[in-house]
């Protein structure tokens, strides 16, 4: 199929109302310029070159991210903005339809003239935003950044929840790139982890707008926007405040939080991240049936771009999935990982896991510093919690599995750390996403992630306490499991 690039850039394409100047990239309604980004027209100009016939959603992607690997969802989201834009539906009139299992048609008549008509450059829209340019495609996010890019505008405050390494940043701008059309006003990234102090918020938030020096944000009122406040959980009551007065201030505004933990704000909607999904170890029949999985499409994506030629073979599959569940599930973890892959091979990477910190330390240089390695962004969280909660951390990383509060209270509770002072350290990691929440019946157990509990054992054994601990951690199960009449305070779960 030919690409519409190679249609003279002096035709114009016209359909009902409507006249596509290719040469500036511009479809105009009458006078009125259509809000279209560049990915949306680039969709718009394969479909009107072949009008009349279906193209696949295959070649749609091709002809569009010709250099990129997407998600199908990104085809979506650009076919749904430029029915909105075309006003598809409405009359009667029909542009685009969907032909099921086969792809797209341009069912309007299209006319071709050959004179250009010159409008001037500012009449082009051009998004306004400061979105950093994406390097590589997301895996596994499709359901998630099509709930945030449906509901957003809706619910105006969204929140996305998760430990460090999940991909917090990494979905929110995808969504905001996806959102980049909605907004008149432009899609503005405000990150918070650039500074400390809370009352530095407001000043970073409107050096980020690029507003005047002593405009205050009551001049915002009636802006169309979408803020992304990146790393909110060292800044919560800040961020809080901040929020809902610009919520209640500038109703046409929305905000895309990302955090450890929600921010409590009114009209809060949270949507925790989930890790990628790992293969089951009875769903190792075939590499199709492995590469289903999004942690395995992930490990695989990125192991190619390592090492030219990088092919999952059956024989791999158990190597694999086991360095996808021993990282969790993390993409950030995954990606270190695979990154060594022409290093250590497949083989090597499963001996180094019990050592994960050194193996996950070849960082992505063009990354934020918290993000180039996995002990960076642990390091980032450890740093900014209370020095109780950092004691409990490290003391529960005794636990090899998941745990109840009584056993965590039986195992390193003290003088020092009674037991209300420990559970009320425990539920705050938890929030922090520093452990995880299983619910069983009427039984709360707590879990770490592996890699949480790696890090947090390199800290335990550095405060000199770790021999002390696991001593007592062998007593209490001894304990637990021979004691006539007890319940057991702690279940090993697989």
């Amino acid at each position: 199929m030919n690409s519409l690039r190679d249609v003279s850039s002096e035709v114009v394409l016209r359909f009902g109302p409507y006249a596509f100047h290719l040469s500036q990239r511009l479809v105009l309604e009458g006078d009125r310029p259509l809000r279209l980004g560049g990915r949306a027209l680039d969709v718009l100009q394969v479909l009107v070159e072949h009008a009349g016939s279906v193209v696949s959603k295959e070649e749609l992607i091709a002809q569009v991210w010709p250099r990129s690997v997407v998600e199908e969802i990104n085809l979506r989201v650009h076919i749904a903005a430029l029915r909105r834009a075309l006003g598809d539906g409405q009359n009667g009139q029909c542009y685009i339809v969907n032909i099921p299992q086969r792809g797209y048609s341009f069912v309007a008549p299209v006319r071709h003239s050959p004179k250009p008509v010159s409008f001037p450059s500012e009449t082009v829209h051009k998004p306004l935003h400061n979105l950093p340019a994406r390097l590589t495609p997301i895996t596994g996010r499709d359901a998630v950044v099509g709930s945030l890019v449906r509901q957003l505008p809706v619910r105006r405050f969204m929140t996305v929840v998760g430990p460090c390494g999940i991909g917090k940043t990494t979905v929110a701008l995808h969504v905001a790139e996806l959102l980049l059309q909605h907004y008149r006003h432009g899609v503005w990234l405000v990150d918070l982890a650039v500074i400390d102090d809370p009352a530095q918020v407001t000043d970073h938030l409107t050096r980020t707008l690029e507003l005047k020096i002593g405009t205050t944000l009551e001049a915002l009122a009636q802006r169309h926007a979408l803020l992304v406040l990146d790393n909110c959980e060292h800044l919560l009551e800040r961020c809080q405040t901040l929020v809902e007065t610009l919520l209640h201030s500038m109703p046409r505004l929305s905000i895309l939080a990302t955090s450890r933990e929600p921010l409590k704000a009114t009209g809060e909607t949270v949507l925790r991240l989930p890790p990628l999904a790992v293969p089951p170890a009875s769903g190792l029949r075939s590499v199709a049936e492995v590469m289903g999985y999004s942690a395995v499409q992930l490990f695989v994506n990125r192991a190619r771009a390592r090492q030219q030629g990088f092919t999952l073979r059956e024989q791999d599959l158990k190597t694999v999935r086991e360095i996808c569940r021993r990282l969790d599930g993390l993409p950030l973890a995954i990606e270190l990982a695979a990154a060594q892959i022409d290093a250590l091979a497949l083989v090597g990477l499963q001996a180094q896991l019990d050592n994960c910190f050194q193996l996950l330390t070849q960082g992505r240089r063009t990354a934020a510093p918290r993000h180039q390695t996995l002990k960076a962004a642990l390091d980032w969280s450890y740093e900014r919690l209370t020095a109780v909660e950092q004691t409990v951390l490290q003391r529960l990383a005794v636990f090899k599995m998941a745990f109840t509060q009584d056993a965590a209270i039986g195992v390193i509770s003290c003088d020092r750390l009674p037991p209300a002072k420990l559970v009320k350290a425990m539920e705050s990691l938890a929030l922090k996403s520093l452990l995880s929440l299983e619910q069983g019946g009427a039984v709360t157990r707590y879990r770490f992630l592996n890699t949480t509990r790696t890090y947090a054992l390199e800290k335990l054994e550095l405060s000199g306490d770790l021999r002390a601990l696991e001593m007592r951690y062998a007593g209490y199960i001894s304990q637990a499991r021979w004691t006539s009449g007890r319940q057991v305070a702690l279940q090993f779960t697989k």
